[in-house]
């Protein structure tokens, strides 16, 4: 290890403080220099194939030219303004391409910063959205081990007590259920009645298809549809939390596409800018919006963010949308979608291994071994993926990939291969 590399992990151990780590049991941070389509590059240039593009983020390849290109030439012309009380085109012009391609009857776009404030607005429309109607409904609903972000309100309606433990008693009231399957989803809807015939429920919050830090559990398209109508009849807001699911991932455009019923709100970030730079986004219906138009000024969304509608992250964006629908990128999704199911065929005859799922470009499997989320075994796996040259970050027993849409042929069996030897080494 050269002195520049020993010095710059020691620095960070010295000033940093990272996120999801405890960092009196953890090793030290494994130093990036750079970043190139599907790769990850080390300070000695080594690969490792991004298997997950980043939390999701960097889907059409990191440092993407194009991309690149259009902030470059925004940041010569308007960098940052407050966007309370003044507007710009590259805010417009992607609230109205987004518009455009948002399942749904949507009609407004609210910026904010990153996926917990996208949802936390959400949240608080939902609830607002009654108040300024003269009813009180103050219970959310949400489904058991669910994950919607690390504000309160975003907290208070996921499931994951690893993340939420120290702070559930100052959490929102909320109900839950148990993602649908086409086992349960009659029991589940029964459950949904009983609920709403208990409380005054506002909203209900969920991850469309995919519940992805619960370990890419995916559940019944027909039951969400079921319980998403019953909600509207009862006049429930429902929230699309499409954060992790947005922009191909399922292999639509939005996961909710696959639905009859649709979200009165979407929430979006991660693949929204490309991984650029951070943004999100919470789209309404005119509904809601209307619940807030009015004379009297206490009724508006009183939420704000200085960087709300960056220009830099709108012109990103605005490409990002343009990529996903190019003819290359919608090849690389149809390649990676074949290439894990032909995956998945084979895996579901590994001894080790139950619960073999893929839909669009998500792969994932669970070891038949229980483990800690964050424990040792989970880390001796890690491990033994950045040995091989490929960075994926198993939830517990729970190994997936979700690799850019760049990813080669070649990339994408080195992902596979590493899988295979990991598993086999457990």
């Amino acid at each position: 290890m050269s002195m520049q590399q020993k010095s710059l992990r020691e620095k960070d151990r010295e000033y940093v403080w990272h996120p999801l780590t405890q960092h009196k049991t953890s090793g030290e941070m494994m130093p990036l220099a750079r970043a190139q389509g599907a790769l990850l590059f080390d300070p000695k240039d080594k690969a490792y194939i991004d298997g997950i593009s980043s939390w999701y983020t960097a889907v059409y390849g990191h440092c993407h030219p194009e991309i690149i290109g259009a902030v470059r030439a925004q940041m010569e012309t308007l960098d940052q303004v407050v966007f309370s009380g003044f507007t710009h085109r590259p805010a417009v012009n992607l609230a109205e391409k987004l518009l455009s391609v948002l399942p749904g009857q949507m009609s407004k776009v609210f910026y904010s910063d990153n996926g917990s404030t996208a949802t936390e607005i959400g949240i608080k429309m939902a609830l607002q959205y009654h108040f300024n109607r003269g009813e009180k409904r103050p219970v959310l609903l949400a489904f058991e081990e669910g994950f919607h972000g690390d504000t309160f309100g975003a907290m208070s309606v996921s499931g994951l007590s690893v993340y939420n433990g120290p702070f559930e008693d100052f959490f929102l009231e909320v109900k839950r259920l148990p993602v649908p399957t086409e086992e349960n989803k009659a029991e589940v809807l029964n459950t949904a009645r009983t609920l709403l015939a208990e409380n005054k429920l506002a909203g209900f919050i969920y991850e469309p298809l995919v519940q992805g830090a619960a370990g890419m559990r995916i559940y019944s398209v027909s039951g969400l549809d079921e319980l998403l109508g019953l909600m509207k009849e009862q006049g429930v807001i429902c929230i699309a939390d499409e954060v992790m699911t947005g922009f191909g991932k399922t292999g639509e455009l939005f996961a909710s596409s696959r639905l009859r019923n649709q979200p009165d709100i979407i929430c979006l970030s991660k693949a929204l800018t490309a991984g650029m730079v951070p943004m999100a986004v919470t789209a309404c219906t005119e509904k809601i919006y209307q619940a807030f138009y009015h004379d009297e000024i206490g009724k508006g969304l009183f939420h704000g963010h200085t960087y709300t509608a960056n220009p830099l992250a709108c012109v990103a964006a605005r490409r990002a949308l343009e990529l996903l629908q190019s003819t290359e990128i919608q090849e690389g999704i149809r390649r990676i979608r074949t290439g894990n199911e032909l995956f998945a065929a084979e895996m579901r005859s590994h001894p080790k291994v139950t619960n073999v799922r893929t839909l669009g470009v998500i792969f994932a499997l669970d070891l038949k071994i229980e483990m800690e989320r964050y424990g040792d075994l989970r880390d001796k796996m890690y491990q033994g993926f950045m040995e091989r040259g490929v960075f994926l970050r198993p939830l517990g027993k729970t190994i997936y990939t979700l690799p850019p849409y760049v990813t080669t042929i070649d990339q994408l069996e080195a992902i596979y291969q590493s899988i295979r030897e990991v598993v086999d080494t457990i």
